[in-house]
């Protein structure tokens, strides 16, 4: 396994609406083994495959951040079936890093997808889980935070993330 290298806005792909898995071979059961390690490496509680620089449909989400090795999920073609009620918190991007904003989402959600097995699961999130699953749906479906945001508080964003770039060099 081995870490990756996390895009960031305003990088392309991250606008990239993503394309369905064919068939879960060895090269993405590896993008998926390495996006867990980039993930818990960054540190986050979820990532998509855009963010790593894939095209595909495969998300990764830890809400223990590894201390509960059962709470790891990897779904391929992950789809949101159902929602309900409402909810707005702060959340970040490891995409949009040094940014949070307050994020409408929905309070419960219901995804289906496949495991790296390739069977196929559903599962029913509500709060944290609901929210990391809803951010990287919206990764593999070509949306970051900042795009949820009014047009004035993306502009302020937006000229933040300029600035720490300007910062940098």
């Amino acid at each position: 396994m081995s870490r990756l290298d996390i895009k960031t806005y305003p990088e392309s792909i991250l606008g990239t609406r993503c394309i369905p898995v064919e068939s879960i071979n060895e090269e993405v059961l590896s993008l998926i083994d390495n996006m867990i390690e980039t993930m818990y490496a960054a540190p986050g509680v979820g990532l998509a495959a855009t963010q790593v620089g894939s095209p595909l449909k495969v998300i990764v989400a830890d809400p223990s951040v590894g201390e509960d090795p059962d709470a790891l999920l990897v779904l391929i073609n992950p789809e949101i079936i159902h929602t309900e009620g409402k909810m707005e918190e702060e959340e970040g991007c490891l995409s949009v890093p040094g940014i949070s904003a307050k994020i409408k989402r929905f309070e419960k959600v219901t995804v289906k997808g496949l495991n790296r097995e390739g069977k196929e699961v559903v599962i029913e999130a509500d709060d944290l889980l609901a929210r990391i699953l809803q951010h990287e749906i919206d990764h593999i479906n070509g949306f970051l935070i900042i795009d949820k945001l009014s047009r004035a508080k993306k502009m302020l964003v937006k000229n933040k993330l300029k600035r720490m770039d300007q910062d940098k060099e």
